[in-house]
Order: structure tokens, then sequence, then C-alpha cells
């Protein structure tokens, strides 16, 4: 049977594991309920491939032939994920799953078809009848090219995740709640949609309208060019109307759902309750944080508003997002009040409002309020909660209010302290409140992780930071928090962040993507991915930054951007990189740091006088930076003035060297050193150099994770004579992936190097190099192509 869409084989083709339909065939069970669901959904009849035949080449040992092929050319892809679905080895997924993807990408409507209320829906409709691992969740979106939206069959309890039976429409203990024919009716309803929608789409191009043309009766001659001046003047209008009415006339809900909430204002007699009051507005923030079909700001984003008096509109463009949550609230004795809105902040007008008045009995007052609130704004914006998400937000963490009463005033003053790193005083008082909570209630989960993030701001630039037990604390906190609640994308992130530091790199991605998993807006989590990533993966490491870029506003976003900026810069886009680099100035106004970075943008292809323009411009604002020094020192090194290098490190011996540049600076501080006669000084740089490098390389620390200290102990052996360790240490260094395009400059300048540039063996070593840049250059660059960001 055809497809009603013309060009089309089929309307539906359903993908499984044979493995799926054993048993209580549960496969056919659900085909035969959305054939008779299409039969009452449409008037037309739908067709539906579902193979039955284990004989029809689709078997997993089976080749594809022709006739698959064929029976691939459908309008919607249906597969049945389950456990076992997204498996490499699997027929399904190779010769279906990704083969479709291909099929459909090429063909006449796109893998992708927009819907007549301007959202966009992909045609592959998954039935998801299993919840399933990270990995395989990431999987099928990497193929996808996009989140996740399914429709879900799962029956889920206490250690029970199986697929939803069509005789359990209602069962009690059921957590997700959902009837089996409301489920079919779902996926019957989608596919209407999308089958409609390439209908419209052809319509649209022409096909329906020329068999209207044929049955109207021919015009008197006289009339044709007025009839072909009007055409024309109506299909003009018609186009300009397929193009502006739209974004004229979006509703609401057609926008992104984009959110940001404002600090709530404390309206209680004093200032001691303030904390209470922040509290409420965080975990409001946190419960819509957690529903992925949202875009919530983090939390540092939105505190630069506390007080503020600018306009809605204004917050709402500088915030980019559409919707504004505003609050104040009192608390006077054991009572408290709360009045939340919420607001489109373009139009600045209020789409809802409500007020909650409440007497606190014990934790279970404020909780609930904290959950309506967060529930209220998702409905009022039309969006679906799982039943994953309706747990987290429901969850009742602690049932002491006295320890939580602790908790909210330590995370409270650990606000205080992210907002102004200065306020060390605040970071101690955090550290105590969070041990008085634990005191009341030592399995609060949430005061552990309190605990080891105030540890991790204590002492990761401290001297501990080349002990081998460093930030062993943060994940035993971490994991003690697990231990009690295995839902926090704070704790999975900051084991994440000490795996990292470690250097046990798969380990880390898989604490990033739990916690991402738990909250797909944490920012830290995507910061995370970002600096793994800078290693050997540009475009994972450069989509995951501007994703935290897009989550986080606030006093972070300005190093973000230049750290995006960097990434673009290194692969070769310069000008991508200077766009990030404007962009991070307006926000912080550091002009020193903006001709810093312009000036290293021109050093690197060489342009070393225009370089040194921008890099004394940034040196006259701030000379004590020592960035700008040491790029400074970089172009007059690649020129060979180390006479002019020298003046610019007047306080040599006051340099920070637990700075991460420091570490990759030794070394040309001795060239600058030795070039000036003075040779016992740079000796002592030379040799600090190869002592700070084995230390971040033997302590798996980030910068050695990324083999760049093999590079420097390589240029220090070259420039003392040493070749078979340049060697050596070149060939380490070269195991790299990918590589940045500074360092085909360090190759081709750097005055270090110069016994061994013109030896065969160095410049084998500097083509090999020249290759990984150029491959990695072409791979970003396809993927912006793609992602249309060029």
């Amino acid at each position: 049977m055809a497809s009603i869409i013309p060009g089309y084989e089929y309307d539906i083709f359903i993908s499984y594991r044979q493995k799926d339909n054993k048993g209580d065939r549960w496969v056919s069970v659900f085909v035969d309920a959305l054939k008779t669901e299409l039969e009452s959904t449409f008037k037309e009849e739908i067709s539906v491939y579902f193979d039955i035949n284990t004989h029809d080449g689709l078997l997993e040992t089976h080749d594809v032939d022709a006739s698959l092929k064929d029976k691939l050319k459908c309008v919607i892809f249906i597969p049945i994920v389950s456990r076992t679905y997204c498996d490499p080895k699997s027929f399904a997924w190779e010769h279906e799953f990704k083969s479709f993807i291909e099929k459909a990408s090429k063909d006449q409507s796109g893998l992708k078809v927009r819907l007549p209320n301007g959202n966009v829906a992909n045609r592959i409709l998954p039935i998801k009848i299993n919840e399933l691992d990270p990995e395989d969740k990431t999987l099928l979106e990497n193929e996808i090219g996009g989140v996740l939206r399914s429709i879900e069959f799962i029956f889920m309890s206490a250690g029970v995740n199986r697929p939803l039976r069509a005789n359990e429409d209602h069962p009690q203990e059921n957590l997700n709640k959902t009837y089996y024919l409301d489920q079919i009716n779902k996926v019957a309803n989608a596919v209407k949609e999308i089958i409609n929608a390439i209908k419209k789409h052809n319509q649209q191009h022409g096909e329906i309208s020329k068999e209207v043309f044929k049955s109207k009766p021919e015009k008197p001659k006289n009339l044709k060019a007025k009839i072909i001046f009007t055409s024309i003047i109506i299909l003009t209008f018609i186009v300009l109307g397929y193009f502006f009415i739209p974004a004229l006339s979006n509703p609401e809900e057609q926008l992104e759902k984009s959110i940001a909430v404002l600090p709530f204002r404390n309206d209680s007699p004093n200032d001691s309750n303030i904390y209470f009051i922040n509290g409420i507005m965080e975990k409001v923030l946190n419960n819509l944080q957690i529903i992925k079909d949202l875009r919530v700001i983090s939390r540092t984003s939105v505190e630069q508003y506390r007080n503020s008096t600018k306009s809605i509109p204004e917050i709402g463009k500088e915030l980019g997002v559409n919707y504004i949550v505003e609050g104040e609230g009192q608390k006077i004795g054991n009572k408290f009040s709360i009045n939340a809105k919420l607001i489109r902040a373009k139009k600045e007008n209020n789409l809802w409002s409500e007020s909650f008045e409440r007497e606190i009995k014990g934790v279970e007052e404020i909780f609930d309020v904290q959950t309506q609130i967060a529930r209220m704004i998702a409905d009022e914006l039309k969006t679906t909660i799982t039943s994953e998400e309706n747990q987290l937000i429901e969850k009742t963490p602690v049932t002491n209010l006295t320890a939580y009463d602790f908790y909210q005033r330590g995370r409270d003053e650990y606000s205080k302290y992210l907002f102004d790193k200065n306020k060390k005083n605040s970071l101690t008082k955090a550290e105590d409140y969070y041990r008085l909570t634990l005191k009341y209630d030592s399995k609060f989960a949430q005061a552990y992780t309190g605990l080891a993030r105030v540890f991790w701001d204590k002492h990761s630039s401290s001297e501990e930071y080349f002990s081998e037990n460093y930030m062993d604390s943060v994940l035993i906190l971490s994991n003690i928090a697990l231990s009690l609640d295995n839902k926090l994308a704070e704790a999975y992130t900051l084991i994440g962040d000490y795996y990292t530091y470690k250097g046990t790199i798969q380990k880390a991605i898989d604490e990033y993507e739990k916690a991402l998993t738990i909250n797909p807006n944490f920012s830290d989590a995507y910061m995370g991915m970002g600096f793994i990533y800078e290693y050997d993966d540009n475009v994972k490491s450069i989509y995951n930054y501007q994703k935290a870029a897009a989550l986080n506003h606030g006093l972070e976003l300005p190093e973000l951007l230049r750290t995006i900026a960097m990434q673009y810069a290194s692969v070769g886009f310069p000008d991508k990189g200077k766009f990030y680099y404007s962009e991070a100035l307006k926000l912080d106004g550091d002009s020193a740091f903006y001709y810093d970075n312009l000036g290293f943008s021109e050093c690197i292809p060489g342009n070393y006088e225009k370089a040194l323009t921008y890099l004394l411009k940034g040196y006259s604002i701030d000379s004590s930076n020592e960035d700008i020094v040491a790029d400074i020192n970089d172009t007059y090194m690649f020129q060979n003035k180390p006479g002019l290098s020298l003046k610019y490190f007047k306080n040599i011996d006051t340099l920070n060297f637990h700075r991460s540049f420091v570490f990759a600076q030794m070394h040309h501080i001795g060239w600058v050193l030795w070039e000036n006669g003075r040779r016992k000084e740079a000796d002592f740089f030379f040799n600090k150099q190869l002592e700070y490098s084995k230390g971040i390389i033997q302590q798996k620390r980030p910068w050695g994770q990324k083999l760049y200290p093999y590079f420097d102990m390589a240029e220090v052996y070259a420039f003392k004579g040493d070749k078979e360790k340049a060697y050596k240490y070149l060939n380490l260094f070269n195991q790299r992936q990918t590589m940045p395009i500074w360092i085909l400059t360090y190759l081709r300048d750097d005055p270090l190097l110069n016994n061994i540039r013109n030896e065969s063996a160095f410049q084998k070593i500097e083509k090999d190099i020249e290759y990984k840049y150029l491959t990695e250059h072409e791979r970003v660059l396809k993927w912006l192509e793609k992602q249309g960001m060029l």
C-alpha cells in the first residue's frame, strides 16, 4: 500500500529489536492498537510497515536488501526504544534508524518539519518503553540532532522499569501515571500533525494549485494583462505573508521557553529574614531548571538585578530570555507570604500571578509553595513535566525545620561569596552554617554538597594543587551526598571537576552527563565538558561552552566568552574570536584584557608589529597584568629582540607562580635573562620550568592532560642542546589528537627551537602538527556551516 503523501512507499515504518516482541508480543499489540486509533484519526487509510515476517530480510544477521531500502522511504519512522535498541551491533539501529536519518535528511520533506503552529517536529517519532542509560540517551540525541522527545509507554515503580501493557490502563502503582490508550492517542495525533504539515508544505509549493487553475474557465483576452498584473500582486502578498505574518503573530507558546527568575524582594520588617526569601526564590529557580523543555538562566546571572532600576524588557534583552519571574515576600514569626508573577519580557505584560500565605508548621509548607510556583509557571507556558522531573520537583530533601533554616542561611552566605570573591568571611560563614545543618540532620544530602563546594573554593588555588590527594575531600563529601540522595546535579558536577583535575577524563564526562540528565540547565556541567573537550574535540568543546554561556549571564560570562573566543582562534577562526572578545568587553569593560586578546590574535599569524600596537595599549592601561607582559615577551621573542622584552619584567621575582600561564612562561623568562647576560638567573627559570612541567604531568593536572608541558620541556632541552630529550618530549606532545594554530607559530619563530628547527626530524613533526591543525580546522568549518554559524 502506498503512502498518502506522493513520493513515499509507506506512511509509517515501525523499527524494533526482535527480542522486544517476544513473550507478551508488546510491539505487535502496540501496532494493532495504533492502527485502530489511526482509523479513527484519519479519513484516509494510513499505511504502516511492520515486519512480522522473520524471513523478510530484516533479521539482525541478514544484509540490507533493495526491498528494505524501499520500505524505509516512509513519511514517519517510529523506533521502539528499549534498553537494547541503541546498540551499534543491532540491525535495527544501523540499517533502519541510521539509514532513515540519512535518507530523510536528503528527501523532499527533510528530517525536520515545520508544523502549522510554528514549532518544528522530527519525522522520527520515538516510542520509549524503558528508561534509558545516559550513554544511550546521548547516542540517540547525537544521531537525531537534538533533544530526545518521545512518547513514553513505561511502567515505573520501585525497582521496576518495563513497558506499560495494554491491560494496565489504571495502575495506581505506576509512578508515571500514564494511561495506555491516552499514549496511543498521542502517537496518532503526532502522526497526523506531521502528515498534515507535509501536506500543507506541498500545497504551498503548487501541487494542488495546479489542479485548481485547470478547472477555471478561460478568461476573455482583453482581461489577460489585468489578470497577470493582479496575480503578480496577489502572489507578492502571499510570499510576504508567508515570511512576515508568522513573525508578527507568533502566539506565546511559540516563543522559546527561556526564563530568568529575578531575586525576590524582601518585604519583611527587617533584613534578617532576607535569606529565607532568597531561599524560596532559588528553590523555584532550581525546580524550573529541572524541566528539560525550559531554558532557565543560572542563579549567578540574576543577582546583578537585585534592586535594579532597569525595565523588564531591558533585563530580558540583556539576559536573552523571553520570560521573567518576579516576586516579593515577607516572613514574620512563623508565617510567610509570597507573591510571584510571570511576565512576557518584550511586551512587559503579566501572564500569571499568584499569592501564597502559609503558617510554618514544618518544612512541608515551604516546599509546597516552591513546588506550586514552579508548576504554575510551567503550566502557563504549556510545558510538559515528565514523571522523572515531577518526582524531583516534589521531593522533600529534609524534614527537620531547624536544619533547613541553617542550610538556607549557609546557601545565602555562599551566594554572597560567589558574587564577590573578596568576601572570604562569607565563605567561612557558609561552612559554619552547613556544619550546623548536619548537626540537626546528618542525612541532609545538600549540606554535604555545600561543604564540598566550600572546600573546593578554599583550596583550589593553594599549594595543595600539586599534592597527590588534591581535592579528595570534595570527592568524599560528594559521594556521601549521593549515598543519601542520588539525584543531585551539583554533586555529580563536583565529582566531574574532581576527576578532571585528577586526569580521569572518561569518569569526569560520565559524571557531567549524569548531572545534565538531572538538571539540563546546569551551566557548571557544560563548562566542565567544554574544558575537557579542549584537548581533542573542538566542536564538542565550543558546543558545550556556548551552552554554558546561554545559561550563565553572571560574573563568569566575560571570561567564558573569552574562552570561546580562544577556542575559535585556536582552530583558525580569528574573526569569530574577535566577536566574542568584543562581547566580553561590553560586559566587563576590561579594555586591558581586550587589547591583550587582540594582540594575541595578531601574534598567531605573525603580524608582530600590529600585535605590539594592541599589547602596548593594554599595558598602558594595566601594567601589572601578567598575561599582557607574557604576550609582549613572546612577541619580542619571536622577533629575536630580548632587550625590549626585559624592560617589561619589572618585578620578575614577584610573578605569581600559581597562575596557569606562568607554568608555560618560565623558560621564556629564562631566554630573556640568558640573552641579556643574566645566565645564573636564566638557569633558575629553565630548571623551574622543568620542575613545574614534570609536576603537572605527574599529577595529571589539566594543563598536563593537554600535553603542553611536554612542549615546554622540549623547548628547554632544545635550547640547552640536549636534542635527544627535545625530540622525546616533542614526540610525546605530538600524541595530541588536535593542534591549536598558535603551536605552529612557536614551531616557526620561537628562538628556543633554533638549534633543531632546520633538522629533518623536526620538520617532520612540524608537518604532522600542521596536518592535525588543518584537519581539525576543516572539521570545525563543516560543523559551523551545518549549524548556520558562518
